[in-house]
């Protein structure tokens, strides 16, 4: 068995294609990583620069074909991917050039059916292909563009495969000025030559935990990218490279991803932090080196906020139509997200607000925030005009991507959707973000083919469920600790109450009456009615319209939801436990732009728990009755890190006395609807 690797990576371009300094620097880091032996352990390792067309065929149908059944054969590829009119995808090369109406002159790139087809006709079992390359055009000097989108899992299959991605179709690759690799793959890089990327500790880093490794650093410092994977059979598990098992240091990096969180290590994290260090006899350079790499998603993140605050500060107001195009290629550019530019922008107009209709003092108190947005956009309104509701004038859209598998797992689809939502300032930095949620009618329930079912779902029934806002994630220990320095209504609350810390983490360990104080807490900060939802508002968002079992579809994945993978549903493959709960927001939403509905924490409901649902409302409301009032047990939903998947399903039920706590039990909170959706 042989280990080898073809790496491409193309900088230089004709006329028409910009070139890509960090292409073959990124070829030159995975080569130093895949060549060492005790690391990659590959014995051939071949680098391609910037190639012209005839050089890379020749390399790619050398890759596949002289090899035998049990080798194992990396593709790298980092430089500019290109479509068609139609979709179809190529690989660039040196000699790649477009027509004079811009189309790209396919005689000049590689198509990936080429590549598809080599990989049909090799005999090895064990494929993997990483590409680094980006599908749209991005704003900014620092930023390299790239041309169309891409559908690797149409056009890429077989056997025994695995396709990674740096992004999703029409998402950006970063190559910024003062950085030697491009993001995706110094990622890749940090993984590998760390050992970071051994997520299960057993010294074996897969396909799938290099994946999930750059994924996670990308939510954290590029949260616009969405690097993929296309898996067949069992691709996922191909080990690419070893990692030493019991390294200090290593104890050490993980430790700070631990007891870190936005970028922020606090005091007691310090000292555990500085205890560890002597512990391990590390000195002080080897500990900053670790920090830093840990902290720097975080930080370049914070950086590109900054830097889209001060170019939108420069900007003439009121902002016309090309501005406002020329932000949002920035914004993408960046890799930000459409709440945190919300936020910055809100801050940016209200300062013009007041310098542009020329208030001073207690000027500003004599208008409405209504008349002062007329005064800016120079809109008409009558003198008496009401601001009619806060929420209503400031919501936002949001986009995400809303993935459906079979099965078996496997992704059958992916749309991209928008919602809409607010956000509510908790103080200190901290913001709650509620989604606006049209009402309608559904089956509250689950159907007698539904394999695991329980009888407590049953009967199904009609539900009419009015528009409501609920929290776009589970109510995280950051946004707990804010509300719990607000004053008490009648019960104290503990402001660190978490086993698994992290600022991101949803917060557990709350019993339902904590969770009920912090509501009454939050609605007397904000004046809007923030509460539980009902067990019928629940069920009707995780649905998200779905009536299979769960709003993914057929089944569920480690990949899409936070469960005890050793355990499966329907026909999907076991997978990840990671018996932890997991930052919120790292899984694709559903169809109303909910995260993690399904699994990482259950989540209290309003209502008292009933055996079944005979005699159940059918109105969306709270379920409970004057002879529940001696009834201490309250429902909870969702399923949990701890769970097996069957109780994850959008139906299921369960329950627990109010004043309990575990560290699998949280929540997320409703409010009513603004007045316009």
């Amino acid at each position: 068995m042989a280990k080898i690797a073809l790496l491409i990576g193309v900088s230089e371009y004709a006329e028409g294609l910009k070139s890509l300094p960090a292409a073959v620097k990124d070829v030159a880091a995975m080569r130093s990583i895949l060549s060492d032996p005790e690391i990659g352990g590959f014995e051939r390792v071949v680098p391609l620069e910037n190639p012209d067309l005839q050089t890379m065929q020749e390399e790619i149908a050398t890759l596949f074909s002289e090899c035998g059944e049990e080798d194992l054969l990396l593709l790298y590829f980092s430089g500019h991917g290109i479509t068609d009119e139609v979709g179809k995808f190529y690989f660039s090369n040196r000699s790649s050039r477009k027509l004079a109406d811009g189309r790209l002159n396919k005689g000049t790139a590689v198509p990936a059916s080429f590549v598809h087809d080599q990989m049909e006709n090799c005999e090895s079992r064990r494929m993997v292909v990483i590409l680094d390359c980006c599908n749209s055009g991005a704003f900014g000097a620092n930023v390299a563009r790239d041309e169309g989108t891409i559908d690797f899992s149409r056009q890429l299959g077989g056997e025994g495969r695995i396709v990674l991605t740096s992004s999703s179709a029409i998402e950006y690759s970063f190559e910024r000025s003062g950085e030697e690799l491009a993001i995706y793959t110094r990622y890749l890089v940090e993984g590998l030559r760390t050992g970071a990327a051994d997520l299960d500790e057993d010294g074996l880093i897969s396909a799938n935990e290099l994946h999930e490794f750059v994924r996670t650093k990308l939510m954290r410092a590029m949260p616009s990218m969405h690097p993929e994977r296309y898996v067949v059979r069992d691709g996922e598990k191909i080990v690419l490279a070893k990692a030493e098992i019991g390294n200090p240091v290593r104890k050490y990096r993980k430790l700070v991803e631990e007891l870190s969180s936005n970028g922020e290590i606090r005091p007691a994290g310090r000292k555990v932090l500085d205890l560890k260090a002597s512990e391990f006899k590390l000195n002080a350079e080897v500990v900053q080196e670790l920090e830093d790499e840990v902290l720097q998603p975080y930080r370049e993140y914070q950086a590109n906020l900054e830097e889209y605050e001060k170019l939108l500060a420069e900007c003439k107001f009121p902002l016309d139509e090309r501005d406002r195009g020329d932000l949002k290629h920035l914004q993408q550019a960046l890799g930000l997200r459409d709440e945190d530019v919300k936020l910055i922008e809100q801050r940016i107009t209200r300062r013009h607000f007041i310098k542009f209709a020329g208030f001073g003092g207690a000027g500003i108190l004599g208008l409405s925030l209504l008349q002062i947005v007329g005064r800016l956009f120079q809109f008409k309104l009558p003198a008496s005009s009401a601001f009619a509701s806060s929420k209503e004038m400031a919501l936002q859209n949001f986009e995400f991507d809303v993935v459906t598998v079979n099965a078996q797992g496997l992704e059958i689809d992916r749309q991209h959707k928008q919602a809409q939502f607010f956000v509510e300032d908790l103080g200190d930095g901290v913001t709650l973000e509620m989604v606006a949620i049209q009402g309608g009618k559904f089956v509250m329930g689950s159907p007698d083919n539904e394999v695991e079912r329980l009888s407590s779902e049953t009967p199904r029934h009609f539900v009419n469920v009015s528009s409501f806002c609920m929290g776009k994630f589970e109510v995280t220990q950051a946004q707990w600790a804010a509300v719990a320095k607000l004053p008490k209504v009648k019960i104290d609350l503990n402001p660190d109450p978490a086993k698994f810390k992290g600022n991101n983490r949803p917060v557990e360990q709350i019993s339902w009456d904590e969770a009920i104080e912090f509501c009454d807490r939050l609605t007397r900060k904000t004046g809007e009615p923030y509460r539980l939802p009902s067990e019928a508002e629940w069920e009707y968002a995780c649905r998200a319209g779905t009536t299979t079992p769960f709003h993914f579809g057929e089944t569920i994945t480690p990949e899409l939801v936070n469960y005890d993978g050793n355990y499966t549903y329907a026909n999907a493959a076991k997978g990840k436990y990671r018996e932890t709960t997991i930052e919120v927001g790292s899984f694709p939403p559903n169809a109303f732009g909910l995260y993690e509905m399904h699994g990482n924490v259950w989540e209290w409901c309003a209502d008292a728990w009933h055996e079944s649902y005979v005699n159940a409302p059918v109105d969306g409301r709270v379920w409970e009755m004057e002879s529940d009032r001696e009834n201490n047990r309250r429902v909870v939903r969702g399923g949990s890190w701890i769970n097996l998947p069957r109780y994850c399903r959008s139906a299921t039920r369960s329950y627990n006395v109010a004043g309990f706590r575990d560290n699998y039990s949280g929540f997320r909170v409703v409010c009513s609807a603004p007045r316009t959706l």
